[in-house]
């Protein structure tokens, strides 16, 4: 900070002016209208303020802000670490989060997928870590595949940079491929509905439990160097710790696998990033817990199929269920793609509908035979919920209403 022009002095005062004004008026965090201020003052501002930092980009579709925090912890033994591990994944989230910790030597960022190629260029990462890639907001977002080809494209262009890359998404490992240094993790990948179809020559892939090639070209799952047995990672010296997270879920641990795969590449010991993680409770309020009425509510986060996937292996057996469902801008107003997701594993649970979009949600329901009730909001939700434990899945948007309902619980 102390090298920056007094352009970009008065650009980062501002943005923390904008941000701490929207905090207090209630409008929310900041991120986002400090860094559009600031930007719009100075439009190199992300680029000024990672210069002199080692700089991690952490993007995908699914697990980009609980890997970010993970790494954010793992770090921290190295001291203080800048993030944006709440979220506001785009430019302006990045430059407030660069400009609120002007100390950090290091920075997690997590990114939005059509975001990468750019901070590939602004933020000048050491590390990029590609974690998944599936099917998300298709009436605005861009196909997979072709996601897969930007990724690619755009690590082409950065030879020397570090990828840390899923080994079980095909999409990744291809998209990853363009650079010659790359460390693979066994990320997993549950959903698989995306990549069937070799993303280098088109013919179809060949699957054999965790391993996947293409008999036409040959692209092969990589070997991983990092990997999860039950309770413990392996890193590439064979060496294990045991994972002890507050989060639940196997897809947790394959997160943090990831994230402490970078950790490393920051130079600091599994030992030591190993309990770093398990300080880590809630991401931006997913898997908090909410109490109202006798009823113990947790929440968990799913905005596609494959979140939705990963939400029900999470599920406590027995708990009522409530699914909630929006269509607003950030969510994408389409909702046809609930027929991608499988909703028996709620089959003999108590199961609440409401949102927005209740209505679509309860069709679907219906179709695949589920037995419901629909609700008005997630308050009737739970008055109709026996007293106890209660798991809430919701998509985006009513996610964010529940948490203004409950003050925003972390």
């Amino acid at each position: 900070m102390t090298n920056l022009s007094p352009r970009a002095r008065l650009a980062t005062a501002l943005l923390r002016t904008a941000a701490t004004l929207s905090r207090v008026s209630g409008r929310g965090d900041g991120s986002v209208i400090g860094g559009r201020v600031g930007l719009k003052v100075e439009p190199r501002l992300l680029a000024l303020l990672s210069e002199n930092r080692q700089v991690a980009l952490i993007s995908g579709t699914n697990g980009k802000t609980t890997t970010t925090r993970f790494t954010a912890a793992a770090l921290s033994a190295l001291g203080p670490v800048a993030t944006n591990s709440f979220g506001a994944n785009m430019p302006t989230g990045h430059t407030t989060a660069l400009a609120k910790a002007p100390e950090a030597s290091n920075a997690i960022l997590e990114v939005d997928e059509h975001y990468l190629a750019q901070l590939l260029v602004e933020a000048r990462p050491r590390v990029v870590a590609l974690l998944n890639l599936s099917r998300d907001q298709l009436d605005r977002a861009m196909e997979v595949g072709m996601l897969a080809e930007k990724w690619r494209t755009a690590l082409t262009a950065h030879p020397d940079i570090h990828v840390i890359a899923n080994a079980d998404d095909p999409m990744v490992t291809w998209a990853a491929q363009a650079v010659p240094r790359v460390t693979w993790v066994a990320g997993g990948q549950r959903w698989q509905e995306d990549s069937w179809a070799c993303p280098e020559c088109g013919k179809r892939l060949d699957r054999y439990g965790e391993y996947w090639r293409c008999t036409n070209c040959g692209l092969t799952r990589p070997s991983p160097q990092w990997s999860v047995d039950g309770d413990q990672v392996v890193d590439p010296t064979g060496q294990r710790a045991t994972l002890s997270l507050q989060l639940p879920g196997q897809v947790n641990r394959n997160n943090a696998a990831t994230a402490l795969a970078i950790a490393a590449e920051f130079g600091v010991p599994l030992t030591e990033a190993v309990p770093q993680l398990s300080k880590v409770r809630s991401v931006a309020g997913r898997y908090a817990v909410v109490r109202r009425d006798g009823r113990r509510a947790r929440l968990l986060l799913a905005k596609n199929p494959a979140g939705w996937l990963e939400a029900f292996d999470m599920l406590d057996p027995g708990c009522p269920v409530t699914l909630c469902l929006n269509a607003r801008e950030v969510d994408g107003y389409d909702t046809s793609w609930i027929y991608d997701v499988d909703f028996s594993p709620v089959l003999g649970r108590q199961v609440l509908v409401t949102g927005d979009r209740r209505f679509d949600l309860a069709v679907r329901l219906q179709v695949n035979g589920i037995d419901f009730t629909v609700v008005d909001n997630f308050a009737a939700a739970l008055r109709t919920a026996p007293e106890g434990n209660v798991e809430v899945i919701a998509n985006y948007t009513a996610f964010q209403d529940i948490r203004s309902e409950f003050d925003r619980v972390n």
